[in-house]
């Protein structure tokens, strides 16, 4: 059994001068990025290459419609290296525009399209969640058949990826809770994954102790504030690429499979959308097999909270609640009968993930964790 794979060359440095001084921006490159991110830190560069601002073909997570777009405008271009800095929406488009599309990105989705590198990838994440800068998973929302599904494969790993933790000082404090409690997920779903080894456990628990032992400082400080996560950002960027590449390796499972529906059906950003079926996830697994490796997942939650095996779920709803909300899906807009909608399409969609699951869940356990939180 393969233990461990890391396929992008991982650099680091402190700020985006010094990655372009090492890696010479310019001529033959194209930039993929947001205009809030290129003012403060390539602009005053002086850097001359095209770029290519993302937000002007729409907000939220990627869609196939809005690869259709940017690959319009990036294909007047003559270019080499696409540069990715930017977020996980950047950074899964850019997985698929680094590819041969030849009709509608659509199709690779679908598979009527066989993947075909074309240029080189270089991400820069400006977000400490995705970890994708060292996965080979591109996610997209899929407007014609009404679901999100991810690809990966081998064409769609970057050739490197850049860890730059001045490039997270700027994000909303909304951002960086969605992105920090998404790479928690990953890096316990993968801890749980039957395709676990013990290198990427080792990169599973670290990654959630940093994040842990982050969130309680910024909690004894005050809270989530830029000024009171300044100190952190370092720890949270590496723990998003440790979780990155222990799902990378090991996968991801139920709760994001299942948190998919309503990230699709109502825009719900996607570490949000986790944190509603994190826990009640858990609680299913528990229900199925307390006494596996579940067990000591608890435990390590138990101990970061200083609290009994017990309240392990409550406690970890209250304390992760000082970040995000945690509410009722029909506070989405989810109604009751799309219940069996969303179980249906979760079973049909998301067997990638599924097969991740820490135990078996059947049709109707799904059903169930969606009624629970409905």
């Amino acid at each position: 059994m393969q233990a461990l794979r890391v396929v992008p060359a991982i650099h680091y440095f402190d700020t985006f001068k010094e990655f372009n001084d090492e890696f010479k921006l310019g001529k033959g490159d194209l930039l993929v990025t947001n205009q809030w991110m290129y003012d403060p830190y390539v602009k005053p560069l002086g850097i001359d290459m095209p770029v290519i601002f993302q937000e002007k073909y729409g907000k939220g997570e990627p869609s196939d419609e809005m690869m259709d777009a940017m690959k319009k405008d990036m294909d007047q271009y003559e270019y080499d290296r696409i540069i990715a800095f930017g977020g996980g929406t950047i950074v899964d488009i850019c997985k698929v525009l680094a590819l041969d599309i030849p009709t509608k990105a659509l199709d690779l989705y679908t598979g009527d399209v066989a993947p075909k590198r074309m240029k080189e990838l270089i991400v820069v994440p400006t977000t400490c969640g995705t970890g994708s800068e060292v996965t080979n998973v591109a996610i997209a929302e899929l407007k014609a058949l009404h679901t999100k599904k991810g690809i990966a494969v081998e064409e769609t790993y970057a050739h490197t990826a850049v860890l730059i933790p001045e490039s997270l000082q700027g994000l909303p404090d909304y951002v960086f809770a969605t992105s920090s409690v998404d790479a928690l997920i990953h890096a316990i779903e993968s801890y749980l994954s039957p395709k676990a080894s013990p290198f990427t456990e080792m990169y599973s628990l670290k990654a959630i102790q940093m994040i842990m032992d982050g969130y309680k400082a910024i909690v004894a400080a005050g809270g989530n504030t830029a000024e009171n996560r300044k100190p952190f950002l370092k720890d949270f960027l590496l723990a998003s690429n440790y979780a990155g590449i222990a799902f990378g390796n090991a996968g991801c499972a139920a709760v994001h499979a299942l948190s998919y529906s309503i990230g699709a059906a109502f825009h719900v950003p996607h570490g949000e959308a986790n944190f509603q079926f994190f826990t009640e996830v858990f609680k299913m697994y528990m229900r199925k097999d307390p006494n596996g490796k579940i067990a000591k997942a608890n435990q390590i939650f138990a101990d970061a909270l200083g609290c009994g095996l017990d309240v392990v779920y409550e406690e970890l709803d209250k304390f992760l609640g000082k970040f995000l909300d945690k509410k009722p899906l029909k506070e989405y807009g989810m109604t009751e009968a799309q219940i069996d909608e969303f179980t249906k399409s979760t079973v049909d969609n998301q067997q990638r993930l599924l097969g991740n699951n820490y135990v078996f869940l059947t049709d109707d356990e799904i059903k169930e964790i969606f009624a629970n939180l409905y």
